[in-house]
């Protein structure tokens, strides 16, 4: 009888790699290395190529509001097909819920993480990694592409939010979602190994290595210039945190160093992540980051996959263009351009992390997770992050006399702007779809409901968006709470020069605050222009960034059930021609510095 000791799971995991790839042809571990689309992911391709991974891109979802059960019925299905393999090797599936399960109808959306860094609380990010696991983990889902890394250092770039903080210090301690996520490792866990501590858990992604947040003016995937010891003390640090925690995987940024692009940079990814930072599992491509290897994207795809396999790349996320990355990869094999022992090495680190994550012993959902799904826990853990995250910029137009908390029981208040009843705009980018969207997009609480829920009976209550010259003129209205701020957006397309709070933000809260005792609240992933006659004007202003789900976390702390405790992640521009700031350099002058918040019952910034 022919023993397969890689099925068996009393073997070592080392064991386990060394029988299995000692039976692979060179399809099946081409197959392996490959990451497709779930639009393309047919039976008989997961089958015939033994493909190793599966991927919903933002937005690429079963049908409209698909519910976590049916996301594990397809994965499930996915899984069927791939264990029908000549090996029977599982598949990995992979998702990017980067605040909460954010692409599942109903999950819980937490703030992105700009919020989590003005928290500065690491056991809060890394229970959120526990939650974000089990709602991920209910779909059916193995494999969460986060946590971003990133150290911001322009707020022009369009994935700001995406990092907690310009501090690479703030961003490593946040680092702490990763034990959340998979789980913390056993004392004596060798360093750089991956680690998965149970099926409750997920195989985490730190991306994007390296130096992704430092780009020239902010540009997506652009040029990061600067010294090696700057990016290894700078945007590097946080990996070995990562690594530190047993990271499965790590995602290679579409920037460049100095010119050289990371997707094809074999000293950063082999040299220096890989030997010199001992890492053990594998280093993932992101989304057609081959095709960016050359101009036109993909033209000579041959070069691009020769390059980014040789340079370190272990898992090719090719969308669409599979056979071409099998047809490409086979000859440079064949030819001895691309040698087997690179082939092995990426191979085994695959597999390692799929032995690690239980995946050949449980290979299905489990669906007595599902009801954590948006569960209630869940959400009060995601209103208590908002709460946290919120900055108090300004409290009152005079010291003496603070206008935070607001009265709950006042006799009338109006609520106006475009974020104060936008569920979508509440939770920013990455939020059913790539870009995010507008509206009731999932099951959540606005600002406004939120209001209408923590004001006393008596209160009344009067919303308008755009607030009209009449209803402004009556004199009754005890306060206003103003809420606006940035549409949703991801990647390239939020990079931006100019930093004005869109959808003319500004106006609405001059013309509300001319008249009325006003709370700013501002929605967005990034500082944005405050002008000095606009911050006159108001008599508090909020920092509440992207806080998703949950916006009873807003009121919990204007309305006095708790006071501000979030302090800026960022420093906070006065004009954008003086980005990027830096908080040591001499010649530092923000509107606020990295560090500001004021508290409601201490008139002061906090320590």
């Amino acid at each position: 009888m022919d023993c397969c000791i890689y099925k068996s799971s009393n073997a070592h995991v080392e064991d386990r790699i060394k029988d299995l790839l000692s039976r692979m042809t060179l399809k099946e571990k081409i197959g392996q290395m490959t990451q497709i689309e779930r639009s393309v992911s047919t039976p008989s391709v997961l089958r015939d190529l033994s493909i190793g991974s599966i991927l919903s891109a933002g937005g690429s979802v079963p049908f409209e509001n698909a519910l976590s059960s049916d996301w594990a019925d397809m994965v499930d299905g996915f899984q069927k097909a791939a264990l029908e393999s000549r090996l029977g090797i599982p598949i990995i599936y992979g998702i990017d819920a980067v605040h909460g399960n954010n692409s599942v109808y109903g999950a819980t959306i937490f703030p992105h993480n700009i919020g989590l860094g003005a928290t500065r609380d690491e056991d809060l990010a890394r229970r959120i990694g526990v939650a974000t696991a089990l709602e991920v983990r209910a779909s059916g889902i193995h494999y969460n592409f986060a946590p971003c890394v990133a150290v911001g250092k322009d707020p022009r770039w369009g994935r700001y939010y995406e990092s907690c903080s310009e501090d690479t210090d703030i961003v490593r301690k946040m680092t702490s979602i990763i034990s959340g996520l998979q789980g913390q490792p056993p004392k004596g866990h060798p360093n750089g190994y991956p680690f998965v501590a149970g099926r409750n858990n997920v195989v985490a992604c730190a991306k994007h290595f390296v130096g992704d947040g430092g780009t020239e003016r902010g540009i997506n995937e652009g040029n990061t210039i600067s010294t090696y010891d700057d990016l290894e003390k700078i945007h590097m640090s946080p990996y070995l945190d990562s690594i530190s925690q047993g990271v499965c995987t790590v995602m290679a940024s579409y920037s460049s160093w100095n010119g050289r692009k990371l997707h094809a940079d074999h000293f950063l990814l082999t040299e220096v992540l890989k030997n010199k930072l001992g890492f053990k599992g594998f280093i993932i491509s992101d989304w057609e980051g081959l095709d960016r290897l050359c101009q036109p994207h993909g033209s000579n795809y041959r070069y691009c996959i020769s390059t980014a396999v040789s340079a370190g790349i272990d898992m090719v996320m090719v969308p669409h263009r599979f056979e071409k990355l099998f047809e490409d990869l086979t000859s440079l094999v064949e030819s001895g351009e691309v040698p087997m022992s690179r082939i092995d090495d990426a191979v085994a680190r695959i597999l390692r992390v799929k032995f690690v994550a239980g995946l050949f012993e449980y290979p299905f959902s489990d669906r007595s997770l599902l009801d954590v799904v948006g569960c209630k826990l869940h959400r009060q853990l995601a209103r208590e992050a908002v709460r946290k995250s919120l900055v108090l910029l300004k409290n009152g137009k005079k010291p003496e006399k603070p206008f935070l908390p607001l009265d709950r029981n006042a006799k009338r208040i109006l609520i106006a702007g475009t974020h104060a009843d936008d569920l979508g705009y509440q939770c920013g980018g990455w939020t059913k779809t790539w870009y995010g969207m507008s509206g009731r997009i999932t099951i959540g609480t606005t600002i406004l409901d939120a209001i209408k829920e923590a004001v006393g009976d008596k209160t009344e209550v009067i919303y308008e968006k755009y607030p009209s010259l009449d209803t402004l003129a009556a004199k009754d209205f005890s306060f206003a709470i103003v809420a606006v701020g940035e549409e949703p957006y991801a990647e390239t397309p939020g990079d931006n020069s100019e930093l004005t709070i869109p959808l003319n933000g500004s106006d609405i809260i001059s013309l509300v605050a001319e008249r009325i005792p006003t709370l700013a609240i501002l929605i967005s992933g990034r500082p944005l222009v405050l002008e000095p006659r606009l911050l006159e004007k108001v008599d508090a202003l909020v920092a509440a960034w992207l806080p998703g789900s949950e916006g009873g976390g807003i009121t919990d702390v204007v309305f006095g059930d708790y006071d501000f405790t979030g302090r800026l992640p960022v420093t906070w521009f006065r004009t954008v021609k003086q980005l990027p700031m830096n908080a040591a350099a001499n010649a530092y002058d923000p509107l606020f510095p990295l560090g500001f918040g004021l508290r409601c019952n201490k008139q002061k910034a906090l320590d």
